[in-house]
């Protein structure tokens, strides 16, 4: 008589020959308010299909922790101490080009998403997204979607219009330019790029103001941005030139 519930088959080494368990797909966190991080963490091990690898309160820490925790995604808080989601973005690609990014604000402010898209985010949630959605979301951007909203999406369809010419004025840097803005996303202050590149502060803050206004552009984080966002994937350097 044959059992209800048979137990698995082993193999003669003993190994279960019942298919493994997909590993869950790993998520790291970047949100500076503790009890916000907490649940959201909470909420990602809740899913059977995700695990959450790393919690970071601020943008330095993780640029420390994430590229060592090798996420699939990361979930990023836009408004951040000291470095901002979007300049943590951009560095974060810079290292880890094929790990998803996704923008999390609590204002759905378009000029500051469509910045973070511009500097590399792969999409972008509402905080108050509800926790079904939040999933379907996790699955849609590691499958090759980007979750975000009509009026972002066509502004981003209204930006490849203007890649041409961003890429004309980026093409127009000259080469000090190029490696200040490269030491820029690396996160380096105006006095330590002078110093690695043998400059004075002053020259460092002149060529700045060239690249602003080649650019079209009034800070720094913008400019790094608009410089990423102007050269394909393979063609962003990482390293000096």
């Amino acid at each position: 008589m044959t059992s209800p519930n048979p137990k698995p088959t082993r193999s003669t080494s003993g190994t279960s020959t019942e298919p493994a368990r997909k590993k869950p797909l790993k998520v790291a966190l970047v949100e500076d308010q503790p009890k916000v991080r907490e649940s959201w963490a909470q909420l990602i091990n809740s899913f059977p299909d995700f695990v959450c690898v790393c919690s970071c309160k601020t943008g330095e820490e993780a640029l420390r922790l994430i590229p060592e925790a090798q996420p699939d995604v990361v979930l990023m808080d836009i408004f951040l101490p000291r470095m901002s989601g979007i300049e943590c973005t951009v560095r974060l690609k810079a290292v880890l080009p094929h790990t998803q990014i996704v923008i999390l604000t609590a204002m759905d402010d378009q000029e500051l998403v469509f910045m973070a898209l511009e500097a590399g985010a792969d999409g972008y949630l509402l905080k108050r997204t509800k926790p079904a959605d939040l999933r379907t979301a996790l699955l849609d951007v590691l499958g090759g979607g980007a979750p975000m909203t009509s009026q972002i999406a066509r502004r981003v369809i209204e930006s490849f219009r203007r890649k041409a010419q961003t890429r004309d004025e980026s093409a127009r840097l000259s080469v000090r330019e190029e490696q200040i803005l490269l030491l820029l996303s690396q996160g380096y202050s105006n006095k330590l790029i002078a110093s690695k590149l043998e400059l004075s502060v002053d020259t460092v803050c002149s060529h700045l103001k060239h690249v602003f206004t080649k650019l079209h552009v009034t800070s720094r984080t913008e400019a790094v941005v608009r410089y990423m966002a102007s050269k394909a994937p393979d063609q962003r350097p990482d390293v000096l030139p």
